[in-house]
């Protein structure tokens, strides 16, 4: 394919999958196709994003296959914008060929490796992105006198269906529904926590019901984990997120490490109390009897009686409700492309 040097702004995200970074990937170039900007986005070939994308207007989709080098012209004329650790090498890789300029947006908590390539393309970037504080601390101790720009994720503003809400609630029966959306990975994100806590609350009372969203790599054992019987749902990947967290009394995140959770602001639009552990980005999102509960990462116990505690006092889950949803108003996808374009504005 030919070279389009008028193109705008270059989006590259070579992610397997669609997890939160594809997501907030998504929802930046709708918003910027909406305000008329040309774009091209390069992804890795055979994954959601580019099919999700397809209607999108000024957006040419390039998906391409390994070795993603070889595919560096893609980046030429114009500034890129890498989404996910993939993309930033071959961003770093048009610049060494090019001298193409890009932007780099740190999604994850986990600290870069140290060798002298990834050492250097985080350096030549002409700007390095970060969703919090948290993400930018880990950064710098790992490359002293990096500077970074936050610029948190957005919620994502799905539409909610009453009707469907109220369909899965019935299927799932249960007086109180604590749900968890994220991909099964417990190393991130928790889940064996979660299933810790439920056995304390289900030894008191049988009419709780634990809903886990998602698919991964620790599903099975996980299922295992749970065993037979109502109290606990596995529904797999799901496409109607925002149906999922309106059907919950409850959204539990028991993260062992988080750059940011834009989950947890998705959860806040939709109008669900939150329970949350204290690590990375979340207390920059989720202040504790605020707009949320927050607990030790790893302390089962805690979960249970935070969960318990807003089944018990529903004028505090209201609060925390009311509080979430100011709180989120701050994290719109306007919002975020603002902050995006006027940055692309003063590179370009």
């Amino acid at each position: 394919m030919p070279d389009k040097a008028l193109a705008t702004i270059i989006h590259v995200n070579l992610a397997r999958g669609f997890r939160g970074g594809e997501r907030q990937t998504e929802l930046l170039i709708r918003e910027l196709a909406r305000r008329g900007v040309t774009q091209r986005l390069v992804t890795r070939a055979g994954q959601p994003l580019a099919t999700r994308l397809a209607d999108v207007s000024r957006l040419e989709i390039v998906a391409i296959g390994k070795p993603f080098l070889l595919k560096i012209h893609h980046l030429r004329g114009a500034l890129v914008h890498a989404h996910d650790g993939k993309g930033a090498h071959m961003a770093y890789g048009a610049w060494h060929v090019f001298g193409t300029r890009y932007i780099v947006t740190r999604r994850v908590d986990n600290a870069p490796s140290a060798s002298p390539a990834t050492k250097a393309m985080f350096r030549r970037a002409a700007r390095v992105v970060v969703l919090s504080r948290a993400i930018g601390r880990v950064l710098t101790e790992r490359f002293p006198g990096l500077a970074t720009e936050t610029i948190p994720s957005a919620a994502a503003d799905m539409p909610v269906s009453a009707q469907t809400a109220a369909a899965l609630r019935a299927r799932w029966g249960g007086e109180t529904i604590v749900g968890q959306v994220g991909a099964l990975d417990d190393s991130q994100k928790g889940q064996y926590d979660t299933l810790a806590a439920a056995r304390l609350l289900l030894a008191d009372r049988a009419d709780w019901r634990f809903v886990f969203v998602g698919d991964g790599k620790d599903e099975a054992g996980l299922k295992q984990a749970a065993g037979a019987g109502a109290a606990h749902v596995f529904t797999g990947r799901v496409d109607n997120v925002a149906d999922h967290l309106a059907a919950f009394d409850i959204f539990i995140f028991p993260s062992r490490h988080e750059g940011l959770g834009s989950t947890l602001l998705d959860a806040m639009a939709v109008g669900v109390p939150i329970v949350a552990t204290a690590v990375d980005g979340i207390p920059e999102i989720v202040e504790h009897e605020v707009n949320g509960l927050l607990v030790a990462p790893g302390d089962s116990a805690a979960l249970a009686a935070a969960c318990q505690r807003l089944r018990d006092d529903p004028e505090l889950a209201a609060r925390l409700i009311a509080n979430g949803r100011d709180r989120v108003s701050r994290y719109t996808v306007a919002a975020m492309a603002d902050r995006y374009q006027a940055l692309y504005d003063k590179l370009a």
